[in-house]
């Protein structure tokens, strides 16, 4: 059984949204999973998970989250070589930048990602949005 971490900051709750539905579809799959916030999650963290899914809007102009989420992760850079993750979150405007910076970002720090596009909602996330959440849940438990 893959154990799960989904790790997430949400400033209006569509990501907090997103997070819940990829726990509910990976509990569904079997997966142990443990939601958290960045402030929980450091590198040392990370073998206690066979999968990390990191969740953050786009903030200002289509960055992550700069007072909580950004530290954490750019503090995780250096370690991410050889780990899977997956990244998700939410937008309001633009097309989606910040998701593809992230991902590069990733990429270049030799990161295993199972989606190398990431999976991004505007707004909140409708009914559709949500079971495209358990999915990615449900693939993540079996990855």
């Amino acid at each position: 059984m893959n154990k799960l971490a989904v790790v997430y900051w949400s400033g209006t709750g569509n990501t907090e949204a997103m997070a819940s539905c990829i726990a509910e579809g990976a509990k569904e799959a079997g997966a142990e999973v443990t939601l958290m916030g960045p402030a929980e999650f450091s590198s040392s963290r990370f073998s206690e998970f066979s999968v990390i899914a990191f969740g953050c809007p786009a903030m200002g102009s289509e960055v992550l989250e700069e007072a909580d989420f950004e530290p954490m992760f750019a503090d995780l850079e250096g370690t991410l070589s050889g780990k899977k993750i997956a990244l998700f979150g939410s937008y309001g405007w633009g097309d989606g930048q910040w998701m593809r910076d992230w991902c590069s970002r990733c990429d270049s720090a030799n990161a295993i990602l199972f989606n190398e596009e990431g999976l991004i909602v505007k707004e909140a996330p409708d009914d559709a949005a949500q079971e495209a959440c358990r999915d990615l849940g449900r693939k993540l438990a079996a990855w």
